[in-house]
């Protein structure tokens, strides 16, 4: 569900699988598109090519690794992914091929869209304009129904000229849009731009397609019906703000209103009811909350300009009617925004008022805003030069979980801890943190193999441990987890040259190093191919 312009292309380009299963929606059985027979490209193949776009999109410094909004991103996803298994949207043949993965795109358009193989790109404007989880939710859900539903696959059959690389260009094209808009639509235009306008009737099928297959998958994951409806209505609203016809040939979808009748129509009696969100238990609560936390940290991290950061460390009076969580999410704005300008001074004020409107929310609650106001604080302890001091506030708040809030083992907390005890100064503490660091991530690495800050942490590790290969071994995969799989060559083979003769455990290490380095090679030589 590509939400503004630029990116409506993205789920609609690209080679063809089966067709998918009928869509059960309200107990009506209904037919999915396509013709099973005509249909070629196996879902494995779909995520090899989906693998090699993504290499080509992840150097670009516009993709960004952001942990706690990542987290909250993929909280839904997998909530969203249970519901379409149940459903038999997701089956054997897509389980275990797909990626199945979320990523971050640094960019204020409201926006989403479906790469081939299961991979998810989310702009940080997305989630900064949404108001609450349903509505993110709606559209996940739409993104998740385009890849369940071959829709990419059954594109690119119908193009048999479109290649990797033209689909990869397309892609960089978009997200070069904010840095130079003119080279940028002149990048499209170039790759697909006629192609896409002879695709016009097949997409919209599958837009409605994926609404009617989301809107099944949204509300079966718990989520309120109403929440697609109510992002239709936001995007008709932003379209017309922000809609400088740059791009009439990208304009691949039915028309706002009509999507937003056929959403409502699906909620039955209840469609034109205000009170469409489900009732405020807390567990709706809690996600309530997380979802204004991490909206609110989308505004900051999807423009990263001082001026942009310092409208937000002071912002506006809320309204008299503004919620509890209104004035936390703004509070949290304004100390993450401080953070980044390293302003000590914002950053107290910020956090103190953020903990006194913390108060005002339920008990429920109360552990996920002090865990994510711990570690913004420990993070601005890093930013402003006092690691000794935000490491000591972390170990102490990872000691006392049930107080702070804090979970030891997920991924926030494993990148922050890498993060503070990478910073300290040389001492015999220190070497005991980098061994502790040091067990935390081989095993998540082990799940979390793609994790390319993971793996720079490691090796920053590793090396401040004097482990030298090791830590080239763990720069490699860092490299290669980012796109660069030359890049991870060459750090081998300046190793492997400055080795001549290596110990027995060197021995087992470097091996490992080759068996990579020869799976690396082959990917490269794959990806050479320009075919699909």
């Amino acid at each position: 569900m590509p939400m503004v312009l630029p990116l409506p292309v993205l789920s609609h380009t690209a080679p063809a699988g089966r067709a998918a299963a009928a869509s059960n929606v309200d107990g009506n059985l209904l037919p999915a598109l396509g013709d099973v027979s005509s249909q070629s490209l196996s879902p494995a193949a779909e995520r090899r090519l989906g693998d090699r776009i993504m290499r080509s999109i992840l150097r670009d410094p516009d993709i960004i690794d952001d942990p706690l909004v990542l987290e909250y991103i993929g909280s839904i996803w997998t909530s969203l992914q249970g519901a379409a298994r149940r459903r038999g949207e997701i089956g054997p043949d897509l389980e275990g091929v797909y990626a199945w993965r979320p990523f971050l795109v640094r960019e204020r358009s409201v926006n989403a869209f479906a790469l081939p193989g299961g991979y998810i790109g989310v702009h940080l404007g997305l989630l900064a304009m949404t108001r609450t989880p349903d509505e993110l939710a709606s559209v996940l859900a739409h993104e998740m129904s385009h890849v369940t539903q071959r829709h990419i696959a059954r594109m690119i059959d119908q193009s048999k000229q479109t290649s990797w690389v033209g689909l990869a260009s397309m892609i960089l094209g978009v997200l070069a849009a904010s840095r130079a808009p003119q080279a940028a639509q002149a990048m499209i235009m170039g790759g697909q731009g006629m192609a896409i306008q002879g695709q016009l009737n097949f997409s919209r099928d599958m837009e409605r397609e994926a609404d009617r297959v989301g809107f099944g998958v949204l509300t079966d994951a718990g989520y309120a019906p109403g929440g697609m409806a109510q992002m239709f209505e936001q995007l008709q609203q932003a379209s017309r703000l922000n809609d400088d016809g740059s791009y009439p040939y990208l304009r691949s979808h039915p028309l706002t209103t009509e999507r937003i009748g056929e959403a409502r129509a699906r909620m039955g009696s209840q469609a034109w009811n205000a009170a469409i969100a489900p009732h405020a238990d807390d567990a709706q609560t809690l996600l309530q909350v997380r979802h204004a936390l991490m909206s609110a940290r989308a505004k900051v991290l999807m423009d990263t300009r001082s001026v942009s950061l310092m409208s937000l460390v002071r912002p506006t009076l809320l309204p008299a009617d503004a919620t509890p969580v209104d004035k936390l999410a703004r509070q949290y704005t304004a100390l993450v925004a401080a953070t980044r300008l390293r302003d000590r001074a914002e950053i107290e004020r910020a956090l103190a008022q953020a903990r006194r409107e913390a108060g005002a929310l339920p008990a429920s609650v109360q552990p996920e805003v002090r865990r994510v106001l711990t570690l913004a604080e420990v993070d601005a302890g890093v930013e402003t030069g006092r690691a000794v001091l935000a490491q000591t506030t972390l170990q102490q708040a990872l000691a006392q979980p049930a107080a702070s809030g804090l979970q030891p083992r997920a991924r926030p907390e494993i990148m922050m801890l890498a993060r503070t005890t990478l910073t300290l100064p040389d001492s015999r503490e220190e070497t005991t943190a980098l061994q502790e660091v040091v067990n935390l991530l081989q095993p998540h690495l082990s799940n979390r193999p793609e994790d390319a800050a993971g793996w720079t942490y490691l090796s920053g590790a590793w090396q401040r441990l004097d482990q030298p290969l090791r830590a080239v071994r763990a720069d490699a995969e860092a490299a290669a987890a980012s796109g660069n799989l030359q890049g991870a060559i060459d750090r081998v083979d300046g190793v492997r040259k400055r080795i001549t003769q290596p110990s027995a455990a060197e021995l087992i290490e470097l091996s490992v190093l080759d068996a990579r380095v020869a799976r690396w090679r082959q990917t490269m030589r794959e990806d050479s191919r320009d075919e699909l």
